[in-house]
């Protein structure tokens, strides 16, 4: 299982977080969930160092797949803080 925790942002506004790999041309996260509330003041940023904070709100969902060209931006997590 990967340790690599990241928060990828997709086409058409979606934003989900898993451990992530990937599989030939798509983008693949286990273990992930939809962002539904970020529950920050200072953005996604704030997440991706600290965890989710108390105001966030994620929707578990499986595994995450998407085509390459089909992500926005990637954010690395810190593993540890998101290991909960």
């Amino acid at each position: 299982m990967s340790n690599d925790v990241r928060i990828l942002v997709l086409q058409r506004g979606w934003v989900v977080v898993g451990r992530y790999t990937t599989d030939g041309d798509e983008c693949v996260l286990t273990d992930a969930s939809v962002i539904r509330r970020w529950g920050t003041t200072k953005g996604l940023g704030e997440i991706a160092a600290n965890g989710p904070t108390k105001d966030t709100v994620l929707d578990k969902c499986g595994e995450v797949r998407a085509h390459k060209l089909s992500v926005v931006l990637q954010l690395k997590c810190n593993a540890e803080r998101w290991s909960a």
